[in-house]
């Protein structure tokens, strides 16, 4: 039987979609915030918006993503990029793992035939820690290129982007552009050098995004860099680069396309994020669901849910493998504009508190939760605990799932996708069934709170989540005992 959120939580969620369906012109949610100025980051603002109080709605979305390029073979392409570009010294970024197979080959030969010069880092660890990626920072700042290249999954594109960032300003301390309250959230005032991101992997959709994740271990929870300066200028998506993955990591890279795209379909509306920023400088990438991230989430959702179990099962299925690869792709441009939120601040303490779980299916030396069964291991309970706040939304999702929603009631929309997501999940196989299953017990709960409080760039996007810090420890204990097991 699949658990289910408090009661004391349930009548709380019931009650807000009473006051939504009663007001609404307003958002009962997102009442006050508080955020930074121009001032903080030492830039003078020659002109502000009139009349801007810090606590004004937002008015506005800015779409962002990299140029991309999709097909099978078009690797092939990428030393011609760089001779277009005029690059003379090129940084690639690579891990162990991918060093040695085609992919990597197939790059290599790319940059020899145009005549490009390049060197390899190959120490990225995957799921990185905040360690290893201020080894790539000083190899990078070492080398000194006019370009990057990155060739692998989400840990190797991120650890490239912060590279160049920290390349481009030598002098900057390693939390200045780390996201705030656990670093500074420094705006990226100048232009990177290009970078062009050539994913192995079919999740992250890093190769679309301003977004960096690493592991911050004074703090026992991931962390990141979110600016639009980061996006790479290129990515080049080529399904034939994916067919070395394990079915275990196909598995888990594609419920990180599945919550990408849950979380910013029903992340609350960009026109309901607060505060409005006082310079365009300062309007985060992560903004809110809008019009066109909808477009790109949705359609995510449903590549998602009809090519993830398929290119599990059957690694000869290239109809799915290619099908998982543009999911990826477009959820990244969907989330990276809207944002995530719950399942997603939940798994960054998940991860950063690892007791030793040792997921199948990944060469490393270290014990690792990978991502995408982080955000995962959440999602029935939190989409239980969202789903009042937009039901016809939750609803939606639900039917891509395969659940009937003929007669479903609007006060059972949390619950019907939960089950669904729940389902979908058990289905896949082989797959954690709550944090229990990771080395979590009930007794850990108050600690991964905590661990997900400062999670605030994405947790301000949670609807039914904008309250004071005590309500928010209450709300988040609820959910983490409700994924104990399902």
């Amino acid at each position: 039987m699949l658990t289910k959120v408090a009661p004391t939580l349930r009548q709380r969620s019931v009650s807000l979609l009473k006051t939504i369906q009663n007001h609404s012109s307003a958002c009962p949610c997102h009442a006050c915030s508080s955020g930074n100025s121009l001032a903080t980051y030492g830039i003078k603002a020659t002109r502000k918006l009139a009349s801007h109080s810090p606590v004004e709605k937002e008015y506005a979305f800015e779409m962002a993503a990299s140029n991309i390029r999709y097909g099978n073979g078009v690797t092939r392409e990428v030393g011609m990029d760089f001779r277009n570009l005029k690059s003379e010294r090129v940084a690639v970024f690579t891990d162990k793992n991918i060093l040695n197979l085609d992919p990597m080959k197939n790059v290599i030969a790319a940059l020899e035939s145009e005549g490009i010069k390049y060197e390899i880092y190959s120490d990225v660890r995957v799921e990185p820690k905040d360690g290893p990626v201020k080894a790539a920072i000083a190899w990078a700042k070492n080398y000194q290129a006019d370009a990057y290249l990155a060739v692998g999954g989400g840990s190797v594109m991120d650890t490239c982007k912060i590279a160049s960032l920290y390349t481009s300003y030598p002098d900057a301390d390693f939390l200045d552009f780390v996201n705030a309250p656990i670093g500074k959230g420094r705006p990226v005032d100048k232009k990177l050098k290009p970078l062009i991101a050539v994913p192995t992997t079919a999740g992250t959709g890093s190769e679309t995004t301003g977004t960096a994740i690493f592991d911050l271990v004074s703090h026992k929870a991931k962390t990141g860099i979110a600016h639009r300066a980061l996006k790479p200028l290129l990515g080049i998506v080529d399904p034939i680069n994916t067919r070395s993955m394990p079915s275990q990591v196909k598995s888990s890279s594609g419920l990180d396309v599945l919550c990408h795209s849950l979380e910013s379909w029903t992340a609350i509306p960009y026109y309901e994020r607060v505060p409005r920023p006082t310079n365009p400088i300062l309007r985060p990438a992560y903004q809110g669901a809008n019009p066109i991230s909808d477009v790109f989430s949705f359609e995510a959702l449903k590549l998602t849910v009809k090519y993830l179990p398929r290119s599990v099962k059957d690694p000869e299925d290239t109809e799915a493998q290619e099908k998982m690869l543009l999911a990826a792709t477009l959820a990244g441009v969907g989330f990276g504009n809207a944002g995530v939120h719950l399942c997603h601040g939940l798994s960054y303490p998940i991860s950063g508190m690892n007791k030793g779980y040792q997921h199948a299916g990944y060469k490393v030396d270290h014990p690792i939760i990978p991502h995408g069964v982080s955000v995962a291991v959440t999602a029935p309970s939190v989409f239980r605990f969202t789903g009042p706040t937009n039901p016809d939304r939750h609803l939606a999702a639900a039917e891509v799932f395969g659940a009937d929603i003929s007669n479903a009631k609007v006060e059972s929309a949390g619950e019907i996708l939960g089950e669904a997501i729940a389902k979908f999940l058990v289905g896949l196989g082989d797959q954690p069934r709550g944090i229990t299953d990771l080395g979590f017990t009930k007794d850990d709960i108050p600690a991964l709170v905590e661990g997900a409080l400062p999670q605030s760039r994405v947790l301000m996007l949670a609807p039914n989540f904008q309250h004071e810090d005590a309500q928010k420890r209450e709300d988040l204990a609820n959910i983490l005992e409700a994924s104990l097991t399902y």
